[in-house]
């Protein structure tokens, strides 16, 4: 698990170094950088929220089929935990747009 986390960071870092790779001056620079880490912190929010519905709609489909009886309780807290994540990844996407 450390091995993989330490890959996703490096890579991580290996996808940002164009973005702070541009010859801009100094005045410049400290604002670069403000929008890298904008824009990389809205990514790692977005796969984030892509994996929480993933793993919610795959436990709801399981619940479904464990306990045909409950399906109409089931859908109805999937759907509004599938929207509470999706206003997580909105939110990240809106302090991008602050953040500029």
């Amino acid at each position: 698990m450390k091995n993989k986390m330490m890959t996703l960071g490096i890579g991580l870092l290996a996808l940002a170094t164009p973005m702070l790779a541009q010859g801009a001056d100094s005045a410049s620079s400290a604002e670069a950088t403000r929008k890298a880490a904008a824009y990389l912190s809205v990514g790692i929010a977005s796969g984030l929220c892509g994996l929480g519905q993933g793993r919610a709609t795959a436990s709801a489909a399981e619940a479904m089929a464990r306990n045909p009886g409950a399906i109409a309780a089931i859908r109805v807290s999937l759907l509004l935990g599938l929207a509470f994540i999706e206003s997580l990844g909105l939110y990240a996407l809106m302090v991008t747009f602050i953040a500029k």
